[in-house]
């Protein structure tokens, strides 16, 4: 009961939070991302590091929280980072691997800080992405695109708990996550394709004057609920690795930032790619 109460208040404090900082997008937004990229970077470099790998996190989480920030001030023409600038970081990062030992694993140290960048901070920028897209128009319609993302990683949530629970008997992956069965990850699907047309009809249409064919609705369903189930399964992977439950323990009721955030780090891009070929006007 606890937990519930804790996850409750959070709910009602940080949606609608969330909602007007996307709404009202821009540097609000890029900050919002730059904080949740960072904290993910920290607990991904926290859980390499109880996997035996132990990355430049001082390096690394900064990096991650700096990308949203990059693509804001490309999108404001404000400035350019050249295109060299991710290989003399990564240069950079390779140069200092020469100064740790090898019993360190300076290689191993740099692949996983390199990835939990790109993991964390590049990925979660594509929310910026979607708020921005092309066929954006006004902030309600980057608003509603990303609201699409979301619905999709909440609807395949709680199909996935509903058809598990009822259902499941066949485990998924028991090795990554015991609790997933393919009840559950059929569940998650069922439950998207439904949740994504009544989507794109009662909020993406009159909202963003944007919509998507019948064959749109159930391509980009399937494949970005299977993209959030396997998000889901990634990050369980990580945690299994590392030999914890929870990522951090930073949302009171929730874990942590990659605890609540795993599936829509990989929705996101997908997402970005689908709209970019499915959309058509309403």
């Amino acid at each position: 009961m606890r937990d519930f109460l804790r996850r409750a208040l959070f709910a009602v404090i940080a949606i609608p939070l969330a909602g007007g900082i996307i709404w009202v997008g821009g540097t609000a937004l890029a900050v919002l991302l730059a904080v949740l990229a960072g904290l993910a970077a920290w607990e991904f470099f926290r859980l390499s590091a109880r996997g035996g790998v132990h990355a430049f996190d001082r390096a690394g989480v900064p990096l991650a929280a700096a990308i949203p920030l990059v693509v804001h001030a490309n999108h404001l023409q404000v400035s350019r980072v050249p295109v060299g600038a991710g290989a003399l970081v990564l240069l950079a990062l390779f140069a200092a691997a020469v100064w740790r030992r090898v019993g360190e694993r300076p290689l191993s140290a740099v692949g996983a800080t390199i990835f939990g960048v790109l993991y964390t901070g590049g990925m979660i920028t594509y929310a910026y992405g979607l708020r921005y897209h092309p066929y954006v128009i006004d902030a309600p319609a980057g608003t509603a695109l990303i609201g699409l993302a979301l619905i999709v990683t909440w609807s395949t949530d709680t199909g996935a708990y509903v058809f598990g629970k009822a259902f499941g008997r066949r485990k998924l992956l028991p090795a990554v996550s015991p609790g997933k069965t393919w009840a559950g990850a059929i569940g998650g699907l069922a439950l998207a394709v439904p949740a994504v047309g009544v989507y794109v009809q009662y909020v993406l249409e009159p909202v963003a004057r944007l919509s998507l064919t019948a064959v749109g609705i159930a391509v980009f369903a399937v494949l970005t609920s299977a993209t959030a189930q396997v998000g889901d399964l990634a990050e369980s992977l990580l945690k299994r690795e590392a030999g914890v439950k929870d990522s951090s323990r930073l949302i009171p009721g929730h874990g942590g930032v990659l605890d609540r955030f795993d599936s829509l780090l990989f929705v996101l891009p997908v997402s970005y790619m689908l709209l970019s070929e499915f959309l058509v006007p309403a």
